[in-house]
């Protein structure tokens, strides 16, 4: 009987941590893809954000937009 609690207990302790993982990957993708996605927009001289219909204020939203409601 406790080697059967003991295996439960395994494997529920290496899911636990999988799921940690796969947040925590998760998590640093999204980060990059905002990092990525602000940096490249901010290089942006003012008459090509304008011409895509895009002010200066709008980068962090739009950043954030594609990073984290994709």
């Amino acid at each position: 009987m406790a080697h059967i609690v003991e295996n439960l207990s395994n494997r529920q302790f290496g899911t636990g941590f999988s799921n940690l993982f796969a947040r925590l990957s998760d998590s640093l993708h999204r980060r990059r893809v905002y990092k990525r996605t602000y940096v490249e927009l901010s290089q942006l001289s003012t008459r090509e954000l304008d011409d895509l219909g895009i002010s200066r204020s709008m980068i962090s939203r739009l950043a954030y937009e594609a990073a984290y409601e994709a």
